[in-house]
């Protein structure tokens, strides 16, 4: 039987590590979500292993990209092809769904991005890496500390009668707020409800503000699966939020379309490493630099005792060199 041609996209960020393969009509056909848990180079073997058990032998990867914070140690590990940042990989993965699409909405498990396109072109974006209020690991700990199960929160934001206001511009506030709110006798649905409420205003407020949002307007990231921040949304902007089906790997998807278009175009035979590589011992050591005022800090990576590629300098004097 003849292996089905896929190309990979891998999405490496602090909190979860996102892999997903198409084919070459860019359809989804395996997708995975990791926690990266502080060890992105075991989360990327775990993923690429759990692949290879399940499907590797009735696949032929020709072509990988690797995006999000850790895209440079994932390429290094796999043997990327293509290392795009997670604008370019969100935006062309949510054009890939919605082709007329003007406005992204990304919140994952530690930031939160704003997007606009116009012609299909990028114009303008934001990124929040500084406060956690909003994100995934937020609401997480939210659920936990009320006691009720994240994939429940949505609902019990649902069934609010009059949303309780809750200080929503800073997490440790938002937190504060919610236990004086809960000594005060207000139900958990009217307390989760105004907590949607006060995050999306956060959004709004840090990331969108001086933007003009319009539709099509596409929510992607973990947090796109909150049902209760998703009407928040709706209710704030009085627009339609389009989830896509992929909305929890966008990032993963937008990079493995990137990776198909460019090896169709070179024609090029691809630079992944295989699956039997994985199992080898990858290490990632760092020094400094002293060759000029900068003194960067070069993280280098090594299999087996053995450099394999660096990166980190402001130069270029190191990155994609072994070292």
């Amino acid at each position: 039987m003849d292996k089905v041609n896929c190309y990979m996209g891998i999405d490496v960020g602090s909190v979860s590590t996102n892999i997903t393969l198409i084919d070459e009509r860019d359809n989804v056909l395996d997708k995975l979500y990791l926690r990266t848990e502080g060890q992105p180079i075991e989360s990327i073997r775990a993923g690429l292993n759990d692949i290879n058990n399940r499907i590797g032998t009735s696949i032929s990867i020709c072509g990988v990209g690797t995006t999000g914070s850790g895209r440079q140690l994932a390429a290094a590990i796999v043997g990327a092809d293509v290392i795009k940042n997670e604008i370019t990989a969100h935006a062309i993965a949510s054009q890939k769904v919605i082709s007329d699409v003007r406005t992204i909405i990304e919140i994952g498990g530690q930031d939160s991005k704003i997007i606009l396109l116009k012609n299909k072109v990028v114009y303008d974006f934001a990124m929040n890496t500084v406060c956690a209020a909003g994100t995934g690991s937020f609401l997480d700990r939210q659920a936990s500390r009320i006691g009720i199960s994240i994939k429940d929160f949505g609902k019990y934001a649902l069934k609010s009668r009059i949303p309780v206001r809750i200080a929503g511009r800073c997490a440790v506030f938002a937190e504060s707020d919610m236990i004086h709110k809960q000594q005060m006798g207000y139900s958990r649905e009217d307390i989760i409800g105004g907590l949607c409420d006060a995050l999306v205003r956060n959004y709004l407020t840090n990331l969108a503000k001086g933007k003009k949002l319009e539709a099509p307007i596409v929510f992607q990231g973990g947090v796109a699966a909150n049902i209760g921040i998703v009407k928040s949304f709706e209710r704030a902007l009085e627009q339609e939020i389009i989830i896509p089906e992929h909305y929890d790997v966008m990032g993963a998807y937008g990079v493995a379309l990137l990776a198909r278009e460019h090896m169709q175009e070179s024609s090029a035979k691809t630079r992944f490493n295989g699956f039997d590589k994985l199992n080898g011992d990858y290490t990632a050591v760092s020094k400094e630099c002293s060759g000029c005022s900068n003194c960067c800090e070069i993280v280098q990576i090594v299999l087996n005792n053995s450099p394999v590629v660096c990166w980190g300098d402001k130069c270029g004097k190191w990155s994609g060199t072994a070292g």
